[in-house]
């Protein structure tokens, strides 16, 4: 089983920086893919970065060249990076690891950016 814990959310200023974090419960190199996924009140739950195990990623239009996602294997942790930031990035922001096919999620942090 696979345990996933954000933090770092919080209330921001537009134009502001935020760093998530989701700290897992194993080696996050035994992960196929870890990502970041957003849901806003009323919304789906959308994708806003991904990372292979191989280090490659890819981001969601919304998110390119404001948000990075990175890893620090020794913290089995991933984070997300968010610069330059919108009223409409407000979400609540979910980490998600698939280990063995399985889809494994976080409980979710608020971020809430004011304009």
């Amino acid at each position: 089983q696979v345990q996933l814990v954000e933090s770092g959310g919080g209330l921001v200023q537009a134009g502001g920086s935020l760093r998530l974090s989701c700290a897992a419960s194993r080696n996050i190199f035994s992960f196929n893919t870890m990502a970041w996924y957003r849901q806003a009140p009323g919304k789906q739950r959308d994708l806003v970065a991904i990372v292979t195990s191989g280090g490659n990623s890819n981001y969601a239009d919304s998110a390119k060249g404001r948000f990075s996602i990175s890893r620090d294997s020794a913290k089995n942790t991933v984070y997300l990076q968010m610069n330059s930031l919108k009223p409409e990035d407000t979400a609540v922001y979910y980490c998600k690891a698939i280990y063995f096919g399985i889809e494994n999620w976080g409980q979710g942090t608020q971020v809430t950016v004011s304009s």
